[in-house]
């Protein structure tokens, strides 16, 4: 469906004030184990309204952080479906919980209220591969990259971004954008990523590198509600069965916690 017909509402300042839940103000891993759906409760709060085209011009327009010019994304180029916004927690888990579907190429927060952030991410074959449940240990604004040997030998040019080296600083060509999630499995790093990226065609799409991407305004948005010790799971589809966890056997896409990166877990 064209983006143009999806933005035909104006905005009025009610419809403006119920969408900063989805952090507007902020602009200024394959088949895992779901559990049970998410138990009864009070009433769902009701959602806000789908955001207007000019609420999008917010949230992906310009922004700076951190020193670094983030350029405005060409949103109406993007499908609906991938671009943030609030939804019914479909996904039976708990409020607190990211929820990566590598079928569907979303990843959800969820919210108390039976409601969920709902982003568009890109996935390499490493976030198809990565399954079970884990925790987002450690988080870093504009990461720092270190290659891992095995990259490196299938590219020498990258040594120059090796541990040996010191990695790539963090900065808009860094290929873990403006901020990394760091995936910890049964208490040890998976070396996967939940990361930025400035690459916004490849959200919604299966890519040949990374793990679970997202646009750089959306994991800016995402890595500010991640409290402590925050759940990941990786579901093929909402509702899919619980699978044994397994680390990925793919070639991983970092080699390790960068120094300078935010403690949100016990190691």
């Amino acid at each position: 469906m064209l983006m143009t017909k999806l933005f035909t509402a104006s905005m009025d300042r009610r419809r403006f004030l119920s969408f900063t839940a989805l952090g507007v103000s902020s602009v200024a891993l394959a088949g895992c184990a779901t559990g049970p759906m998410y138990p009864d409760g009070p009433a769902p709060t009701p959602l806000p309204p789908p955001p207007t085209f000019e609420e999008y011009s917010l949230m992906y327009g310009p922004l700076e952080d951190g020193g670094f010019q983030i350029p405005a994304v060409p949103y109406t180029q993007i499908d609906q479906q991938f671009l943030r916004q609030v939804v019914a927690n479909t996904t039976g888990q708990k409020p607190g919980t990211i929820v990566v579907d590598t079928l569907g190429h979303n990843l959800y927060f969820t919210l108390p209220g039976g409601q969920a952030v709902r982003y568009g991410v890109g996935l390499g074959r490493a976030g198809f591969e990565w399954a079970g449940a884990g925790v987002i240990q450690w988080k870093q604004k504009w990461p720092k990259w270190t290659p891992p040997d095995e990259m490196i030998a299938r590219d020498p040019k990258l040594e120059k971004f090796s541990v040996r080296n010191g990695g790539q600083p963090g900065g808009l060509k860094n290929p873990l954008g403006a901020r990394a999630l760091y995936i910890f499995q049964n208490g040890e790093d998976t070396l996967f990523r939940v990361h930025g990226t400035p690459e916004w065609k490849s959200i919604g799409k299966s890519v040949s590198s990374g793990c679970v991407r997202m646009i750089n305004q959306d994991v800016i948005d995402l890595y500010e509600r991640v409290p402590n010790k925050t759940p990941i799971v990786v579901v093929n589809g909402l509702g899919s069965p619980i699978v044994e966890d397994r680390l990925p056997s793919s070639m991983p896409i970092d080699s390790g916690v960068p120094v300078g990166s935010t403690l949100i877990g016990p190691a």
